[in-house]
């Protein structure tokens, strides 16, 4: 057991070096303790394959005007939700490219309901539910770049869920998006505007 304990102190010692060695053998530690330890009890935790997503573009991003001017889109005639409805929704300040947000398992999905769902592009997508009859309906709160509702976003079954956004952690995604930036559209590059 001494020989155990030994070990693992020299080990630390070795950690807490300024070296390139232990700051390769860190990094690695603190990615394989993540991948394999942090998401997958995570995962655990909330009841969802992804706890944790970036948003890459803009489809939720509010501009001046606020939620009224969401409304200004016949989606929300059409589907009968009034602005009186959207007191109790949340995000009702709605997040912007790079936000963190944390997701659980979707459970309960009510109109107003920001979910993350599979659309058969190459990564799902998150937009509010505005209507929940037979199948789910949603659109992303920006009107101007979601003036209309996107084919993807109708017939939403509860099998394409991927969970219900939870919060958000403003602009903390962009450590990651940032690498990615020079491959998009000039139009999708940079934050919302």
């Amino acid at each position: 057991m001494k020989k155990n304990s030994n070990y693992f102190k020299r080990f630390w010692a070795f950690l807490q070096k300024d070296t390139w060695p232990s700051f390769v053998v860190t990094l690695a530690l603190a990615f394989v303790l993540i991948k394999f330890i942090f998401f997958p009890g995570l995962s655990l935790l909330t009841g969802t394959a992804l706890p944790l997503v970036i948003v890459e573009s803009c489809s939720m991003y509010h501009h001046e005007g606020g939620f009224e001017k969401i409304f200004e889109s016949p989606v929300y005639e059409k589907n009968g939700i009034s602005i009186v409805d959207t007191n109790e929704w949340s995000f009702r300040d709605g997040f912007n490219k790079g936000d963190v947000i944390f997701v659980v398992g979707a459970r309960n999905v009510e109109i107003g309901d920001v979910i993350i769902f599979n659309a058969g592009a190459k990564h799902p997508l998150i937009h509010r539910v505005v209507e929940d009859e037979d199948n789910y309906a949603t659109k992303g709160d920006n009107y101007k770049t979601n003036a209309r509702q996107l084919t993807s976003e109708k017939n939403i079954s509860e099998e394409q869920f991927v969970g219900k956004a939870l919060f958000r952690v403003p602009f903390i995604g962009w450590a990651k998006l940032i690498f990615f930036e020079a491959g998009r559209s000039p139009n999708d590059r940079g934050l919302c505007r």
